[in-house]
């Protein structure tokens, strides 16, 4: 949960600027540099978020379909591992765009293409499509073929007496209850924030390439509609930051249970009144 907090503050750190240019109607009124950062920050947040609600699935799959083997997966060492590794692939990918974001005057305004400059297009559209693939797609069946085995799991009467043996305080009934909150809550996420931006992301490249290669092939209006739907689509994006809280407090019940539980195991007993009274005489 730590890691989607930071995403998000990336996400909070360029809403300002991104904010400011759409409305101005793209005219970008600083420098090149800080649009390669600020374009960089943004996917940073896009497919970090999405991959760490994807190890967020991978946990809940393995604790749910493998409660008693899995008491001994998980350490907080083993989690500080994968999420550097997560970053690390995150700014590995992301790293192209410092190189692909560009700035050009055009009349009057400076443009901050979300893209890259039209002699770029082409190898920026293979890395896209790159990126998509492992940074999107992949996770997007591993979240899928997760949650479906984590339903399956779930719907099966001996599920409740494998929970009670992995320890859980809370029972499986609550267990079983929180965890089909989180699948929907991330399946929300991947369904109406990441995948439609893909998706009309995906359509408008590839409308714009094969426009580039043969102006027949592709109208004015095609294009441009397939242009409108990317934009409208975009925001959508990065809504995910508006779910993340919900998985923040479905965490932190967790949190305050432990803690709960570790505070009323600290305090001492109290004796009884018999014994108190029996002591006094």
């Amino acid at each position: 949960m730590f890691n989607l907090t930071m995403c998000d503050t990336l996400y909070v750190f360029t809403l300002p600027f991104l904010i400011y240019y759409y409305a101005d109607e793209n005219d970008w009124p600083f420098s090149e540099p800080f649009c390669k950062v600020i374009r960089f920050l943004f996917y940073a947040n896009l497919y970090g978020s999405i991959l760490f609600l994807c190890c967020i699935s991978l946990h809940r799959f393995v604790g749910i379909c493998y409660p008693v083997r899995s008491l001994n997966w998980f350490s907080a060492r083993r989690a500080r591992l994968i999420s550097v590794a997560v970053w690390a692939c995150v700014l590995f990918c992301q790293a192209p765009v410092l190189y692909f974001s560009r700035t050009r005057d055009v009349d009057t305004e400076r443009i901050c293409y979300d893209t890259t400059s039209p002699e770029l297009f082409d190898d920026f559209l293979v890395y896209s499509s790159v990126v998509s693939v492992l940074m999107f797609a992949l996770p997007f069946m591993v979240v899928m073929v997760c949650y479906g085995l984590m339903v399956k799991k779930l719907l099966e009467p001996s599920w409740s007496s494998e929970g009670r043996a992995a320890g859980a305080r809370r029972g499986p009934a609550t267990s079983k209850k929180k965890s089909v909150k989180m699948i929907i809550i991330v399946l929300a996420a991947f369904m109406l924030c990441f995948l439609p931006f893909h998706l009309t992301r995906s359509l408008y490249y590839s409308f714009r390439y094969l426009r580039q290669v043969d102006p027949t092939q592709i109208s004015c209006s095609l294009l441009e509609a397939s242009s409108v739907a990317y934009k409208v689509t975009r925001p959508l994006a990065s809504a995910n930051s508006c779910v993340d809280p919900i998985l923040y407090f479905l965490a932190g019940q967790d949190a305050r249970s432990n803690l709960t539980n570790k505070c009323k195991q600290s305090l001492p007993k109290p004796r009884s009144v018999n014994h108190c009274l029996t002591t006094q005489l």
